[in-house]
């Protein structure tokens, strides 16, 4: 990619895809290409197909997807594999079609099976059964994993796909009822700090281990993948390190000033037990993850003072 290459980036307005146009733009990227939902519903084939015709980008960050944590993965189990699959066969195909130079295709780590070895290297895809909470988001994001890799082998379309861990940041969801175990903690110990409240209940037992990648994070290194990196393989994106739920939840408490007790609620699911990447491969390419955990939440609990939180009523 150079400066004037265009360059779409499906799901801009989500967590990973308008961290990955402010990378770009801060790179000196100028020919951008967006469309909202209501502009292109990546849902409809033909819409999708009509727009890569007519706008013809070089290069595509698939960061379209829906997603939502245990909860929300639970609940809505048709939506999350009809959606995905819709999503990602529609733009990879259109792309191919349409002459796309590279696509760069944005999994989860929830793809690997739910007790892979740890760390977990991506020769661990489709080697055990998978977490039975999320198996259908992972299935769909498994499927484009494939559809990457088969379209490179029939067709020769270079399209690269990533696995990034738990990632999180500004333009995160903190619906509690949607979004994933960090923003929903700094939602939860909030509101227990704005309404006084003697403690936080948080979900599971607290054990199980988890890796966090600030998504500033994420935007960079698909970046850097996009200009350096052109292979079948799945490349694992991640910081190598990971904290238990009780420990984060101590991060977050930090972050927020909130001086309750924090209650674990055993009778809620855990999850997998771990998830930390090997990043070996990735490390290999020259990048690696820079932004601290404990700066990472505290920057996150500011932007979602700014942009999320109801204002302070002030005392007359």
């Amino acid at each position: 990619m150079d400066k004037g290459s265009s360059i779409y980036i499906a799901g801009h307005r989500g967590l990973v895809g308008s961290a990955i146009a402010r990378r770009l733009r801060a790179l000196g990227f100028t020919n951008i290409l967006t469309r909202t939902h209501k502009e292109l519903d990546l849902l409809e084939q033909a819409a999708v197909r009509r727009f890569f015709e007519i706008e013809k980008p070089e290069y595509v960050f698939l960061a379209a997807a829906k997603v939502g944590g245990i909860h929300a993965n639970d609940s809505y189990p048709a939506e999350f594999i009809r959606d995905n699959l819709l999503i990602q066969t529609n733009v990879i195909d259109a792309a191919w079609r349409s002459g796309v130079k590279k696509l760069c295709f944005l999994g989860s780590s929830c793809i690997y099976p739910k007790l892979a070895p740890q760390p977990i290297n991506e020769k661990h895809l489709l080697t055990g059964p998978l977490e039975p909470t999320n198996e259908w988001y992972a299935i769909a994001k498994i499927a484009g994993i494939k559809m990457c890799q088969a379209y490179r082998r029939q067709y020769d379309f270079s399209a690269i796909s990533l696995m990034p861990t738990n990632l999180y940041g500004p333009g995160d969801n903190f619906d509690l009822q949607s979004s994933h175990v960090l923003p929903a903690l700094l939602r939860k110990f909030h509101e227990a700090k704005e309404a006084g409240s003697a403690e936080v209940v948080v979900w599971g037992t607290g054990k199980p281990r988890r890796e966090f990648l600030h998504v500033d994070d994420m935007a960079d290194a698909s970046v850097h993948l996009m200009r350096v990196y052109d292979e079948e393989q799945i490349v694992n994106v991640g910081v190598g390190q990971d904290v238990t739920i009780a420990e984060l939840a101590e991060y977050v408490r930090d972050a927020v000033g909130y001086t309750g007790r924090v209650v674990f609620d055993p009778s809620m699911p855990d999850g997998t037990p771990r998830k930390l990447l090997d990043v070996t491969r990735l490390h290999a390419t020259g990048w690696r993850a820079k932004v601290p955990l404990d700066e990472g939440i505290r920057q996150t609990y500011e932007w979602y003072l700014e942009n999320v939180a109801p204002p302070r009523l002030m005392a007359l």
